[in-house]
């Protein structure tokens, strides 16, 4: 807890108006939301890339994100540090009944379906009666998307089997591809149906038991390593990416998979 304090010190004295520091007094919750974001995404990659100590770091970067709203909201008379612990605690309890109460839950499956109960029962309280109330619109989309699916799964709206999920992603192919043919193509009938195509790969990634987001993330680190080694191989060759032809390209590729494919072997 001292170290906790010494943190809250910190940051009350970093907002004082007589002393504190000039740009950390005029900023405002909008004004700090981008770093918070920024910050999160910094935690995730020091976990994609296994760096505990950068994640400590990245951790306490978060945290005094947390300290800052805290502030902010306690200056203006909203809320303080220990109501955000005080209500993640009671948040907690209430959602682990078979722990902190007499209810029973002996696998994770049983213990997700009174988390997603006591969640229902929470969004009614707020007379919020759909299951897609409070998902945030700020999310990323394939991240909203694969929310917004499950959502629906906890009340009974999916598929219980994959072979339909799949013929969605193929029948959603086919309309891109019935606009994209067109004469004249409607910009924005395709971008419907393209977006009708990722939802539906994020439903079938869904299934799978694949976080998409964060799929599409590997996806993007390995084609970005990828095309950098193409880019080396190209230079070797006394040529610029620009100059160089396709098929030199795509050889240059080939050869930078052949290699991985050696490597795992």
């Amino acid at each position: 807890m001292l170290a906790v304090k010494r943190l809250l010190s910190i940051m009350k004295t970093l907002r004082d108006p007589q002393r504190g520091c000039p740009w950390d007094r005029q900023q405002t919750f909008a004004s700090i939301a981008p770093y918070t974001l920024e910050e999160t995404y910094e935690v995730l990659d020091a976990i994609e890339r296994a760096d505990y100590q950068a994640l400590r770091d990245e951790l306490g970067d978060l945290l005094f994100q947390v300290v800052f709203y805290a502030r902010i909201a306690e200056e203006e008379g909203e809320f303080n540090f220990d109501d955000i612990c005080n209500g993640i605690s009671d948040k907690m309890e209430r959602r682990h009944p078979h722990i902190f109460a007499d209810a029973k839950a002996d696998e994770a499956g049983q213990v997700l379906h009174n988390w997603e109960q006591i969640k229902i029962s929470e969004r009614a309280e707020k007379a919020q009666h759909s299951a897609l109330d409070d998902i945030p619109y700020t999310l990323p989309a394939l991240m909203r998307a694969q929310k917004i699916q499950k959502r629906c799964s906890h009340v009974g709206f999916d598929w219980k089997t994959l072979g339909p999920v799949l013929d969605k992603v193929h029948e959603e192919f086919d309309e891109v591809m019935f606009e994209a043919r067109q004469v004249v193509v409607d910009q924005q009938k395709l971008e419907e149906e393209m977006g009708d195509l990722l939802f539906a790969s994020v439903n079938l990634s869904r299934h799978l038991g694949v976080r998409a987001e964060m799929a599409l993330q590997k996806a993007n680190k390995k084609f970005e390593a990828r095309f950098r080694q193409v880019e080396a191989i190209i230079r070797s060759q006394g040529k610029i990416m620009p100059d160089a032809s396709l098929e030199e390209m795509e050889a240059a590729w080939q050869q930078v998979k052949n290699a991985e494919k050696i490597r795992q072997s």
